[in-house]
């Protein structure tokens, strides 16, 4: 497949059709003998994606592989972030899949060796890797054969389970992953001393540090505001005592909020009722859930339990989220035709049900905030 989407003719015909309808071009018959439609529209789809999630794939000659491979694969700004973070000598990575881990990782790494169990896939991978002149030693092997016959030792093991069953369900437990992470560790271990886990932001945190050996740093990664994975730092040389947890939001100007996972059981966050300043934190920081951590961090205080939003009459520059300075309003003074950002959280009603009942519009620079604290049910704007 690589050799014949390479063509002159054919790389012109996807130039030309990338703004084309992706389904009337799959009704069309393909004007070359070797390369089908479905193969023309899946380079055109791999292009677009490329565009918003790894825009250094966007030179002549680069191959995209099927859908499912480029869903799978990390963001170009989640990848640059990690390669931030890690270098040494010899790095190894279990799952390559697409590999915009890998290429990114491999930039800090004298020795790079790459594991893919699909073939199409590493030749993907291995034609690309030429074209943007990066060399790797480049394995076609089951992870769990490559380290039963491996006898290297890298500074630096990183792997993406496969969270996804035959039957493509979804799948969270370690232990249904594939592969089964459980039953490798002690392998990893006997391979390199460092080794990350990328894994679904939606496993859960207590769950993870009770069935994982020598876990050192847990981090949230959004994008955006948009949480996008969760990175697993295991070290055989450091006992996982205590587990920092970070909570990163890239391409924002939030600093990374950092807190030991220990301390969040017994901090006890103080109540109030709104004052000057309204502190809603980034998604990053919600889905670990520092809710008592960030509030005795920053000094702020809570406006319920159960409502995640935080309050103080001093603005803190560096807190990881949205500041607003707010009034408290009743809800007579709303104005029909107003418009705001809707906010609802521990209220009864949706912000679709808000718009209807008090007929205001999404947009504009304010905030409508619908919310509860000890008290009971409030509404703030933001001024």
């Amino acid at each position: 497949m690589v050799k014949h989407i390479l063509q002159t003719e054919v790389q012109n015909y996807i130039n030309a059709n990338l703004k084309t309808d992706l389904h009337s071009l799959l009704l069309k018959n393909s004007p070359f003998a070797e390369v089908s439609m479905a193969e023309i529209v899946q380079q055109i789809k791999g292009k677009k994606v490329a565009l918003k999630k790894f825009p250094f794939l966007l030179k002549e000659g680069i191959i995209f592989p099927p859908n499912l491979n480029l869903e799978q694969a990390s963001s170009q700004a989640t990848a640059e972030f990690k390669a931030q973070l890690l270098s040494g000598g010899k790095f190894l990575d279990l799952t390559a899949g697409f590999g915009i881990d890998a290429y990114f990782l491999s930039q800090n790494f004298a020795d790079v060796t790459l594991v893919e169990q699909n073939i199409g896939l590493l030749n993907i991978v291995k034609h690309n890797w030429k074209l943007l002149n990066r060399k790797a030693a480049f394995i076609n092997e089951n992870l769990e054969e490559f380290l039963e016959d491996n006898t290297e030792r890298f500074d630096l093991i990183y792997l993406d389970p496969a969270r996804r069953d035959s039957e493509k369900n979804k799948k969270f437990l370690l232990q249904d992953l594939s592969p089964n992470l459980l039953e490798i560790q002690s392998q990893l271990f006997e391979t390199g001393d460092k080794i990350i886990i990328k894994l679904s932001p939606l496993i859960d945190i207590s769950y993870l540090i009770s069935v994982l050996q020598n876990m050192v740093e847990i981090q949230i990664i959004a994008v955006k505001n948009d949480v996008k994975e969760l990175l697993v730092f295991l070290d055989a040389t450091a006992p996982s005592d205590n587990v920092q947890i970070s909570c990163v939001n890239l391409q924002s100007a939030e600093h990374a909020f950092v807190f030991d996972f220990k301390k969040e059981k017994n901090a006890v966050s103080e109540f109030s009722e709104p004052l000057r300043f309204l502190y809603i934190p980034n998604n990053a920081v919600l889905k670990v859930g520092a809710f008592n951590t960030i509030s005795k961090a920053f000094g702020l205080k809570k406006l319920h339990p159960n409502t995640h939003f935080y309050t103080a009459d001093e603005y803190k520059a560096d807190f990881p989220g949205r500041i607003l300075e707010v009034e408290i309003i009743e809800p007579k003074n709303i104005e029909k035709g107003e418009k705001f950002n809707i906010i609802s959280k521990n209220y009864p009603l949706s912000p679709e049900a808000i718009k209807k009942k008090y007929k205001i519009h999404d947009g504009g620079g304010r905030y409508l905030i619908f919310t509860q604290t000890r008290r009971g049910k409030i509404i703030v704007k933001s001024r």
